[in-house]
């Protein structure tokens, strides 16, 4: 784009904020407003409002409009990761108010969309490219106080009584004080403390937070506490019903900084900005000149960055990782205090993230597993660490979109709440039960024994809101009980109807398999038929927890093929090893290094690098396809943190390793 076209802006929302950027267009040297989208456009003062921009009737409106370049998503939280995905969709840049996103996983699934489209995508928090930021930092790095040692600033008034009905007090819009202003405090913080060490910004070790929770649910008044990783100790504060000195105050061992509402800067129409400094009875005023609107600053630093081809922020403005990084500490804030909002829960959260209704996919192969009735994805995906509901169903949506209809859980997986994630994320989108590939297990240590599989299936399919699994496994053996006890309690679960494929164990031994396969033969029950042990290219050389059993070895490879055993495999692609972490000189993992670190697995490292470059693929792709290769089913189970991840694994799938190739991998 040329230096000299104007960026032409759309707005979907006009509320009070929007009326703001629109003034920063009007002010800039780079954009220029050409409509606004409005669910009203009747509604009176409009074309007042924003003079000389088009009304148009309809979000959906904006993103076909072919005289729109750039668009600024001024809606209510719960609005922009939906109209940020759909504008990116639909070839947009974009700009969102903050916060981008609700979390963390929202905001990294907004950011991917981005780089898949090729198209800006920023967080308007407008202080971060304004000169008197700049000026901070470069007082910062230049030990003007010394060394940093405690950052506190908040970001706090007093709305004067509860309004259930407007959006800072509706749980349900995600009000707040956390996620409205929050934001501000700490993504100084995090600016400061990275430039303490010459960082644009700086992740907190520790978030501890505490809040008063008003009659609406949301926090009325909150604070939080940051521990960096270089001492920085960072005190942060925000509300919406006590009015706050909203100082930032930067304490060094030399003295001090103190800022007055710093993401003011030196005005909203410009003027002057003050940084007090203090070094004991000294005080020294550094007075931040600036003419031009506040707003004029991040709209002019969007335009630049989409001229010169950039997809986000340069620093100090808050690029891709600064804005998730932000959001995080958000996340673990409001963790701390138990702040969930309505729109996060199932009950409320029924569509994907850019407001689509979820729909079965095509794209990921299936294939028939023995004892398994219907067919199965190729891969089956594990989400055991996501923390609540609403992060988990953005990769369990992307994961049945492409697919997917295989899933992985078990009764001890976050005490339970894995399998209630799942029940509620299948019955919000109404995926036909029929369509589903179901593991469950159970009978984990210490408490793996006969009586407790019923006992535990009861509550896993009560919280897997569903009467069957179609795959159960002993989650751990325990060798001192015979197996035939073991067998003949998951027998009963099978005339039960509760198990509705097959049952095996997970991180059992060849030996106690073949044992329980010979009692089943012997006294009419059902035969266990499927295992989950570790299988990778990369050997599992020390059990990654007490109790695990790797089946990667040629002798295991050899019972497999000979048995036609389906293996679900857990740590398939060698939990990172394949990744570029985990180089050779790179050894701060102790468990990479105590689990997989030797020479033949570095060979075949070596050579999986060697095959990905001529394929150009990744060494990780090659990892996984060795996986699915294998002469006998195993079925790898994935665990994907993002949407982008996960889309890298299934990426994989279609690549066909040859015979050949898997005995050289394997040399």
């Amino acid at each position: 784009m040329s230096t000299e076209t104007p960026i032409r802006w759309g707005i979907i929302g006009p509320g009070k904020i929007a009326q703001t950027f629109a003034d920063g267009i009007a002010h800039s040297r780079t954009g220029k407003l050409v409509a606004i989208a409005t669910r009203d456009p009747s509604k009176p003062g409009l074309a007042e409002s924003f003079p000389g921009a088009r009304i148009v009737n309809g979000y959906d409106a904006l993103l076909t409009d072919g005289e729109v370049d750039a668009i600024y998503i001024a809606t209510p939280h719960t609005g922009h990761a939906e109209w940020a995905i759909k504008s990116i969709r639909a070839g947009k840049h974009v700009l969102v108010e903050k916060p981008i996103a609700l979390s963390a996983y929202d905001a990294e699934a907004i950011y991917y969309e981005a780089k898949k489209a090729g198209v800006f995508a920023g967080e308007a928090f407008m202080y971060r490219v304004h000169p008197q930021t700049a000026k901070l930092v470069e007082l910062v790095k230049s030990g003007t106080i010394g060394q940093i040692r405690i950052i506190r600033s908040s970001f706090g008034f007093n709305m004067g009584t509860v309004k259930p009905e407007h959006r800072l007090f509706a749980n349900d819009t995600a009000g707040g004080g956390i996620l409205d202003v929050g934001g501000y405090p700490v993504s100084m913080a995090r600016l400061i403390a990275g430039a303490a060490d010459g960082k644009p910004f700086l992740e907190p070790e520790k978030v501890a937070g505490v809040a008063h929770l008003g009659q609406t649910g949301v926090d009325e008044w909150a604070s939080a506490v940051l521990k960096f990783p270089n001492e920085i100790i960072a005190e942060v504060s925000c509300s919406i019903m006590a009015n706050q000195d909203n100082t930032l105050r930067i304490i060094g061992s030399d003295g001090r900084i103190e800022v007055k509402d710093f993401w003011f800067a030196s005005g909203h129409k410009g003027g002057t900005g003050n940084i007090e400094i203090f070094k004991g009875a000294d005080q020294q005023t550094i007075e931040v000149k600036e003419d031009r609107w506040l707003y004029s600053f991040e709209v002019d630093a969007t335009g630049d960055a989409i001229r010169a081809g950039k997809t986000e922020f340069a620093s100090p403005g808050i690029g891709w990782a600064d804005s998730i990084g932000n959001l995080r500490v958000l996340d673990q804030w409001r963790a701390s205090v138990g702040l969930e909002y309505g729109v996060e829960k199932a009950t409320q959260r029924t569509k994907n993230i850019a407001g689509g209704a979820v729909a079965k996919g095509n794209s990921i192969p299936k294939r028939q597993i023995p004892g398994i009735s219907k067919p199965a994805s190729l891969v089956t995906l594990g989400f055991e660490f996501f923390p609540n509901f609403a992060a988990a169903s953005l990769t369990l949506d992307a994961f049945y979109e492409a697919g997917g209809n295989a899933f992985d859980t078990a009764f001890v997986y976050g005490g339970g709440k894995t399998e209630s994630i799942f029940g509620d994320w299948h019955t919000s989108r109404n995926v036909p039960r029929e369509e589903i590939v179901l593991i469950g297990k159970g009978a984990h240590s210490p408490l793996c024994y006969p009586d407790m599989i019923g006992k535990q299936l009861d509550q896993s399919l009560n919280r897997l809101k569903t009467d069957y699994v179609d795959v159960y496994f002993m989650h751990r053996d325990n060798p001192i009980v015979p197996v035939g006890e073991f067998v003949d309690a998951m027998d009963a679960e099978v005339r039960a109807g509760r198990i509705r494929g097959i049952f095996g164990g997970s991180n059992w031994t060849r030996e106690r398999f073949d044992e329980a396969v010979a009692y089943a033969a012997k006294n009419g029950k059902t035969a266990p038929a499927g295992l989950s042990n570790n299988f990778s290219l990369a050997e599992m050389l020390d059990p990654i927890w007490a109790g695990c059993v790797t089946a990667s070895d040629d002798a295991w490879k050899a019972w497999l093929n000979a048995n036609q055993i389906p293996n679900f495999a857990w740590s398939s692609q060698g939990r990172g090893f394949f990744t570029d972490r985990a180089g050779r000189d790179k050894r701060d993992d102790d468990e990479l290094v105590r689990c997989w670190y030797n020479d033949r697995n570095f060979a075949r490292r070596d050579r999986a690098i060697e095959l990905a470059q001529k394929l150009g693929r990744s060494p990780i792709h090659i990892a996984l396809a060795y996986v699915i290769a294998q002469p006998f089913p195993v079925i790898p189970l994935i665990g994907p943190r993002t949407v982008a991840e996960l889309e890298d694994s299934l990426s994989a799938l279609d690549i066909k390793l040859t015979p050949e190739q898997i005995k050289w991998l394997e040399a």
